[in-house]
């Protein structure tokens, strides 16, 4: 019976994390084998809450860490934040009139803005794990195979972008987002027939901010499923070293 309930939990937990387009016929077992544990009430909601709270609470919390280091989305190229479009469109010109220095810090810039809000997201990360119910977890459990993920950012986004664009704002104002973006605009207002570059700054690094963080907090719950050294937990360890 305990062997049966081990089996059981780890099936569960394992769901918590983002599945490759690999794993996919897999995943279908998993929730198979889930599906009839939950029938035999072989798992108590506490176990399936406390399981998916602890998934989604090392993910989150290793996702913020990484992000909130200098250069944790500037030299990470899958979140790393891109010149905006308009910036792009004229971005040979800039650099042809000498201008190349002035689009590289402001590039940088903005991920940095990016790294010093990332910390801000832990407390509602917090707050929405605490929340998860029964029903949220059998959601999950027969959704798609990112269902943790979306169920995750459903509950955050909105709150952490309202929280986020007034700390980006002065972020970017502290590490010179904004002092060479003005430099930037002026010198295109210089050359003919060139776009504006006017575009609301502050919801354009912001978002960007949360793609990248939510991107990592998904590759941190892939980590926990497929790495045996990300199992930081004797719950983890024992939990998916029997799957």
């Amino acid at each position: 019976m305990r062997m049966r309930r081990l089996l059981a939990i780890s099936l569960l937990v394992g769901l918590v994390v983002v599945q490759p387009p690999h794993a996919r016929a897999q995943l279908k077992d998993l929730l198979k084998s889930i599906g009839e544990a939950l029938k035999g009430r072989e798992l108590s909601e506490s176990t399936i809450i406390r399981g998916l709270k602890e998934a989604l609470q090392i993910g989150t919390g290793n996702a913020v860490e990484m992000v909130s280091q200098v250069d944790g989305y500037f030299k990470n190229p899958r979140i790393r934040i891109p010149l905006p479009e308009r910036v792009q469109n004229v971005e040979k010109i800039l650099r042809a009139v000498g201008f190349g220095p002035k689009v590289d810090a402001f590039e940088q810039s903005m991920n940095r803005a990016a790294e010093r809000a990332a910390p801000e997201a832990k407390s509602l990360f917090i707050e929405a794990i605490t929340q998860i119910t029964f029903s949220d977890a059998k959601k999950i459990l027969q959704g798609q195979d990112d269902e943790a993920t979306r169920y995750f950012e459903g509950k955050t986004r909105g709150r952490l972008h309202e929280l986020f664009k007034p700390i980006v704002h002065t972020a970017m104002s502290e590490v010179g987002v904004t002092r060479s973006y003005q430099e930037l605009e002026a010198k295109v207002r210089s050359i003919p027939f060139a776009e504006s570059l006017s575009f609301d700054l502050d919801a354009y690094v912001t978002g960007k901010g949360l793609d990248g963080l939510f991107f990592m907090v998904a590759e941190e719950e892939r980590k926990i499923r497929q790495d045996p050294a990300a199992r930081v937990t004797d719950l983890l360890k024992e939990v998916f070293g029997r799957r």
